[in-house]
């Protein structure tokens, strides 16, 4: 029997990670959540919205032979690691192009074996057979529960400068969408930006538009929740340095734009391409600004 691409389940973000002994925990991978359907007609990997990457991932697909399994679908991560042994973005997207033997396929949940249906069964259940078809020494691996207090692992987490973790209900089946029954809660990280402008408009929160530096190309955006001295000094900076909006960037009458040479300190979430859940921590004039 041909199996089909089971649409997955996702984790709800979350401020802080449940404490009570009825969940799970497991590190957030930093890469590319994937699916591996394994049945007569060979192995396939699909990318979290149902694209088949097998070409992409042919040493993985070759991996797949020694599961302990004649059919199964499995929920994972594809990772790529970097010097220091951890998952990392960039180690992943070098990997897929030019070192395949560097990837890692990283299993946390099955949702099929061998003909039956797995998806009704509690999460502990379901993990417990996907640790017993994986054998050692291959580079499709077990994503292991993390020992310990939910708060002390996220610290740990955080403080190893990894994404963040997901802690999962042990009773859940598995549904696929948006599910409260996994919770993701991400680290936060600290970088500096060029400032592209300020959105402002009566009677909702201002927020700074952001660009990387010296590419004025837009990430994102940072809330202005700084004190009410830096947001004034902010608002009197802009009006100083007021310049038109940068090349290709779409319309946003609310916006004032600003000259390059203003940078920005933002804290955001870890791990993301472009920034969320940012909010501005302080801004200051670079020497290209100082000298205009």
């Amino acid at each position: 029997m041909r199996l089909m691409f089971v649409p997955p389940l996702m984790p709800t973000l979350v401020e802080k990670p449940p404490e009570s002994g009825v969940w799970l925990h497991e590190l957030k991978f930093d890469g590319y959540r994937s699916q591996m359907i394994v049945d007569e007609s060979g192995t396939r990997i699909f990318t979290r919205r149902g694209l088949d990457w097998t070409a992409k991932y042919r040493d993985l697909a070759a991996a797949s032979k020694s599961l302990d399994a004649d059919s199964a679908i499995i929920d994972g991560e594809i990772i790529g690691l970097n010097d220091a042994g951890l998952s990392d973005f960039a180690a992943l997207r070098k990997a897929i192009t030019r070192r395949q033997h560097d990837l890692y396929f990283v299993a946390f949940d099955l949702l099929h074996l061998n003909g039956h249906d797995l998806r009704d069964m509690a999460l502990q259940e379901r993990r417990d057979i996907l640790a017993g078809i994986i054998p050692p020494n291959i580079h499709i691996q077990f994503s292991q529960a993390l020992p310990g207090d939910a708060n002390a692992i996220y610290r740990l987490i955080d403080q190893a400068g990894l994404e963040g973790m997901v802690s999962k209900r042990r009773d859940s089946k598995y549904r696929s969408g948006p599910s409260t029954n996994w919770l993701m809660t991400k680290c936060y990280t600290v970088g500096e930006f060029e400032l592209l402008g300020v959105e402002r408009e009566a009677g909702k929160p201002a927020f700074a538009l952001m660009a990387e530096p010296g590419t004025r190309k837009y990430v994102g955006s940072a809330s202005v929740s700084v004190n009410r001295e830096m947001r004034e000094r902010l608002w009197q900076r802009v009006q100083e340095h007021a310049g038109p909006p940068p090349k290709d960037m779409p319309k946003r009458p609310s916006t004032q734009w600003v000259k390059p040479g203003i940078k920005a300190r933002v804290k955001h979430l870890r791990g993301e391409e472009d920034l969320r859940h940012a909010s501005l921590q302080d801004f200051w004039d670079d020497d290209k600004c100082r000298n205009s």
